[in-house]
């Protein structure tokens, strides 16, 4: 899967996607102009040590973007958007590509996607929600669509052979 931040401007939010990418074997594609500088505190705090972990580029620009990536299957995430995220089938090198926090993808971008429109239904008082847990709503459902390749699909508790149930460690 792929990730795609058009014209990002919080750097705690990046670094925040940047290690959701890094869990789940993600690309992060940063679209500019950027709001920050990559070699931001706030961005490098908010995504702790995973940095080596995840793969990510930086694009000068969209079309740059589509220069590089011709064939993408793109799918837009917007709160203008009339179908839900869940709708579709995501496949394995899908794109999903998010706008700016304060002013989410431009009206002519969605437009000429508007198939590939899809929004995260929320209360109509609710203006967005914040970036980085979008990322994480719909990129987790694509990847549950897929079976979580690559993911550890369970855990295990640190003493060797627990007494009892889970609720004896709550």
């Amino acid at each position: 899967m792929h990730i795609v931040l058009y014209e990002p401007e919080i750097p705690q939010n990046t670094g925040n996607i940047a290690r959701t990418c890094a869990a789940t074997g993600a690309v992060l594609h940063l679209i500019k102009p950027l709001g920050f500088e990559l070699s931001d505190k706030y961005l490098k705090r908010a995504g702790l040590d995973y940095w080596h972990l995840m793969r990510y580029t930086v694009h000068e620009d969209w079309q740059s973007f589509l220069a590089e990536w011709p064939d993408a299957r793109l799918w837009f995430l917007s709160t203008k958007a009339r179908r839900s995220y869940a709708e579709p089938r995501y496949g394995e090198d899908d794109f999903l590509v998010f706008g700016p926090e304060t002013r989410g993808l431009p009206e002519d971008m969605l437009a000429a996607h508007y198939d590939r429109s899809v929004r995260i239904p929320m209360r109509a008082e609710a203006r967005s929600l914040n970036l980085s847990n979008s990322v994480a709503i719909v990129l987790f459902e694509a990847l549950r669509q897929q079976g979580f390749p690559g993911l550890m699909g369970e855990g295990s508790l640190t003493r060797a052979d627990p007494p009892g149930d889970w609720r004896d460690y709550v």
